[in-house]
């Protein structure tokens, strides 16, 4: 599923027109950012978190050369879905 497609369907669910619900997915997309970039993590209850996660400092190899490279600890933003939605998938979806 696309932004479009998810727009598509908010757009027909609730009868507002497309171009309003891109301009608040967009909104909410760039909130989301923002308070990430801030340090500030995201709590939606019920669906799910968006935190930022720390990487602790490794030792990674760049194979071409065959030398070890020092990766440092870094952020990366993450999504941890609240237990009601984990469940919610696990009874519905079918596995392959």
């Amino acid at each position: 599923m696309t932004k479009a497609d998810v727009v598509n369907n908010i757009s027909d669910q609730l009868g507002i027109d497309k171009n309003d619900v891109l301009a608040t997915v967009e909104c909410f997309m760039k909130e989301i950012k923002s308070s990430l970039e801030s340090g500030e993590n995201v709590y939606l209850r019920g669906f799910g978190s968006f935190i930022i996660k720390t990487r602790a400092e490794k030792t990674g190899r760049n194979i071409s050369r065959n030398v070890a490279v020092k990766i440092p600890a870094h952020n990366i933003p993450a999504f941890k879905p609240a237990k009601v939605f984990i469940n919610g998938v696990k009874s519905k979806v079918e596995v392959a």
